[in-house]
């Protein structure tokens, strides 16, 4: 079994919750992850001093492999020739020095994907073909079981609410390669709310066999930015990966407890297989 901890969108700065940054890390050396990803924006404004305090607070994170993409607010809005001629540099010093990464582990191989897009785009990001090259070749050659896992700040489907998300372009063209490659899980964030479903739900006509992909969005984990249903609130997930099932266990913070706490669970079978009735 594979322990991940999803976190997302600390956005350390003006927003930034200390109280609920102290929460997940009294919470995270519990949950005994593997794996901790961290899907994007570290930052509010993209500032040295915000880097700095986001790479402090994943200092103190379990010692274990870290996935990390950059989000469209670890890139300068209003810096503008920053933004035009070095819009990652200090992502870069504080964070990784790498954009798109491969990260393989005991049962899985997660491919990082840089989504931002800082000289077309402010808010929504882009995925390019050589990107999706780039995933298609670390899967290529992966051993049987290992779970493959694509991480990226932005999100391929949108959450299946009244909010009206503008999703990437060419993002159906995305999960239709990630079926193609066999991508069992995409982990993102961006929406400040979470959802966890099936690409079914979004995409019908993609899929391998009866199955789809696990879609994890995480909410914003440390700020006062929640939207929708999370609307200042803040989220993250706990997922077990096992030989026949994935399970996603969602954490909310509550004030009175001063703590995060599971409110809901969801089974998914693994690729290959047809039910989630056997634990792993």
């Amino acid at each position: 079994m594979l322990k991940l901890l999803h976190i997302s969108d600390l956005h350390f700065g003006p927003p930034y919750r200390e109280n609920v940054g102290q929460a997940v890390l009294r919470l995270a050396p519990t949950l005994e992850p593997d794996v901790v990803v961290a899907s994007g924006d570290f930052t509010q404004r993209a500032k040295d001093a915000q880097f700095a305090e986001a790479r402090a607070f994943l200092d103190q994170l379990p010692k274990v492999p870290t996935v990390v993409v950059p989000g469209n607010h670890d890139v300068p809005l209003y810096r503008v020739r920053e933004r035009m001629l070095d819009p990652h540099g200090l992502y870069r010093k504080h964070i990784s020095s790498e954009l798109n990464r491969v990260w393989q582990v005991d049962g899985a191989v997660f491919v990082g994907l840089d989504s931002t897009a800082p000289h077309t785009a402010i808010s929504n990001g882009r995925i390019s073909e050589e990107q999706l090259q780039f995933c298609a070749e670390a899967f290529r050659n992966t051993g049987n079981g290992l779970a493959k896992i694509v991480v990226a700040h932005h999100h391929f489907a949108p959450a299946p609410d009244k909010e009206r998300d503008r999703i990437m372009p060419k993002a159906k063209r995305a999960m239709k390669r990630f079926i193609e490659m066999g991508v069992d899980l995409v982990l993102g964030g961006h929406l400040h709310r979470a959802y966890i479903g099936d690409s079914l739900d979004i995409y019908p006509d993609l899929r391998s066999g009866h199955q789809g992909i696990i879609i994890v969005q995480c909410g914003t984990t440390t700020s006062r930015r929640g939207r929708a249903r999370e609307k200042q609130r803040n989220t993250l997930n706990a997922i077990q990966i096992c030989p026949e099932v994935v399970e996603v266990t969602h954490y909310m913070y509550f004030d009175d407890t001063d703590a995060f706490e599971p409110i809901s669970r969801h089974r998914f079978p693994r690729r290959g297989k047809r039910s989630v009735d056997r634990a792993g």
